[in-house]
């Protein structure tokens, strides 16, 4: 299934990256691992996992609080590993909170508006008080993280959730958008590239109509930080959330970016150690922005391994892992169309995307088509993708979803096609 168009880059080697990353190396039911599950979860280069381990074996202590030596390295490296990770999203680090992943820092958010609803913060927090009537904004393509938390925050405050509906192609109706976004309007949520569809979205003009009525901006970046250049403050977006684990990190740590002026007016939302200033029996003073936010002990040895995560993508240069992941979507794409019986989801013509493509079987139920393919030792994700409502949109329960990641090669992707083909005959299904 080669194509001498979309053959290797002579500019990117992956075959060469994917040694290093151990688990790439195995044999999965008699065949060799082809890992296409990369948007649930990155794997993990040796460079990672040495950092954890180096940090845990020669200066593990608790950062913050302690005087002795091993406390003053543990302190360094945790902050120098904020630094790092915040310029790899075009911050500084005051403006990188430590989260335990996007999830965490979207609750984070959506509890914070909740306390600053309640009086907490004021005067400074009384911008992001909601009012019964007032609208929360998101999209139809959602994760539920990015979905629920605004829901939970509706029923408690009596905003009302509103949301923007996708063409059949997978893009944001930009026209309903804009007729959506109103004076009411107090929040917008969007996720910058969908988990399900793959399709980057219109960053910029979802920005400006929020900009326009004076709306607070949060933005999903998972899909889209192990796979493209971030300047989350040059894409003026307020705030943003991004996980570790799916950019090459550890488990148990992300990052949430905000806008200085906003992280400094939110109130807390988890309480207790290392966010504070003061404490009697009967109230406590808050640090200053990220601290304010990072109650408890801290991810170290996760945050440190985070900070080799981005100095490998930065080493691979995120133009051309970009740029080679784009080639393998399409590369997909041309196989899963000459396929009978797939219908791709977000197949839109000329649009910008990541390494993903999520599609449907005919007569074959996703759960079974992804056992046949672990079957293969090729290894896709299949299910709603926590995206419940975006499927129910296009008259599906479930999906199956291929995904890449800069450690993927052409070879990787016609196993993957290879396999597809046999699906519907496996199970009997007519062409």
């Amino acid at each position: 299934m080669s194509s001498p168009v979309l053959s290797e880059s002579a500019t990117f080697d992956a075959a060469r990256l994917r040694a290093d990353f151990p688990i790439l190396q195995q044999e999965v039911n008699g065949h060799p691992l082809v890992y296409l599950d990369s948007a649930a979860t990155s794997q993990k280069p040796r460079q990672v996992l040495q950092a954890e381990y180096d940090f845990l074996t020669s200066s593990n202590a608790a950062v913050h609080r302690g005087a002795h030596t091993l406390a003053a390295e543990a302190t360094d490296l945790f902050e120098d590993a904020r630094a790092a990770v915040a310029r790899f999203v075009g911050a500084r680090p005051e403006q990188l909170v430590w989260t335990s992943g996007a999830t965490a820092g979207l609750n984070l958010i959506a509890y914070s508006i909740s306390n600053a609803t309640l009086g907490r913060g004021a005067p400074a927090s009384a911008r992001y008080v909601l009012q019964p009537g007032d609208e929360i904004v998101v999209t139809e393509a959602e994760h539920h993280a990015n979905l629920i938390p605004w829901q939970e925050l509706a029923a408690r405050t009596g905003a009302v959730l509103r949301h923007i509906p996708v063409h059949d192609d997978g893009r944001l109706d930009m026209d309903a958008a804009a007729d959506l976004i109103g004076d009411r309007t107090r929040i917008v949520a969007f996720s910058h590239v969908s988990n399900v569809l793959g399709i980057v979205n219109p960053v910029t003009e979802l920005v400006a109509l929020a900009g326009r009525v004076g709306a607070l901006t949060v933005m999903d970046a998972c899909q889209s930080a192990p796979h493209m250049q971030l300047d989350l403050p040059a894409l003026g977006v307020d705030l943003a959330v991004f996980s570790g684990h799916k950019m090459l990190g550890p488990y148990g740590i992300g990052g949430l970016y905000g806008r200085s002026e906003i992280l400094e007016a939110l109130p807390p939302f988890l309480t207790g150690g290392s966010m504070i200033t003061t404490v009697t029996l009967d109230e406590a003073g808050y640090l200053p922005p990220p601290q304010r936010f990072e109650a408890g002990t801290q991810p170290i040895g996760p945050a440190i391994g985070l900070a080799a995560a981005v100095a490998y993508l930065q080493d691979a240069g995120l133009a051309a892992v970009h740029a080679h992941e784009q080639r393998l979507a399409a590369r997909m794409r041309d196989g899963l169309i000459d396929i009978p019986g797939i219908r791709l989801l977000g197949d839109a013509d000329g649009a910008e995307r990541v390494g993903l493509w999520a599609f449907e079987v005919d007569g074959v139920h996703a759960h079974d088509a992804g056992q046949f393919l672990d079957a293969q030792g090729i290894a896709v994700r299949v299910g709603h993708h926590c995206a419940a409502p975006l499927h129910r949109r296009f008259g599906m329960t479930a999906s199956v979803r291929a995904s890449a990641a800069l450690y993927n090669t052409d070879a990787d992707v016609d196993a993957f096609l290879d396999a597809v083909t046999g699906i519907r005959p496996y199970f009997g299904v007519n062409a």
